[in-house]
């Protein structure tokens, strides 16, 4: 029964039946929040996966097939999205720590005087607001998880993301 209805649903999502995409949204937001929440992101959560599939989705509703059920494409869509991201987070990690991080900044001396980049790494780091540094350090260089800093400071995952962020965001332009 649901394959007719879910190949009746992509026809009228072709179509851009508004009502067509609400109806797939209240079928599959709670499905997908679920699925997502296996890819342990660091800086985006499930409800941010499934949003980003639902817009995708919607975007992208003129490729949809008729003959593969809406099931199969939209977590693929989902998955696809989740894994694309996290090996973006990686790159952008890794990058940063390979030309920025000696494997212990703040106990060794010598490397931070004889890299100017490492130097110029500490300063930026130092003029971060306390509550930013104190993120970005247990985050970057003491490596604790978004858990682990919510539990320690008492604030959301989205409050660390967005200091994260931000301090990302500062670090670079002062490393430019």
């Amino acid at each position: 029964m649901e394959k007719p209805n879910t190949h009746f649903l992509i026809r009228a999502l072709k179509s851009s039946d508004v009502n067509s995409f609400e109806r797939i949204y209240k079928l599959y937001y709670s499905k997908l929040y679920w699925f997502s929440k296996r890819f342990h992101c660091t800086t985006m959560d499930s409800d941010d996966f499934v949003q980003q599939t639902f817009l995708k989705l919607w975007e992208n509703r003129d490729q949809l097939k008729d003959n593969i059920s809406l099931d199969q494409q939209i977590f693929i869509m989902c998955k696809n999205l989740a894994i694309n991201y996290l090996k973006k987070e990686s790159r952008i990690i890794s990058k940063f720590e390979e030309n920025y991080l000696p494997t212990d900044v703040e106990n060794n001396s010598e490397v931070t005087s004889l890299n100017p980049k490492v130097k110029r790494l500490k300063r930026a780091i130092e003029q971060l607001p306390p509550k930013r540094k104190n993120v970005f350090i247990l985050h970057k260089i003491d490596n604790l998880t978004y858990e682990e800093i919510s539990k320690a400071l008492g604030i959301s995952k989205k409050t660390i993301a967005n200091h994260i962020y931000l301090a990302n965001n500062y670090i670079k332009e002062e490393l430019l």
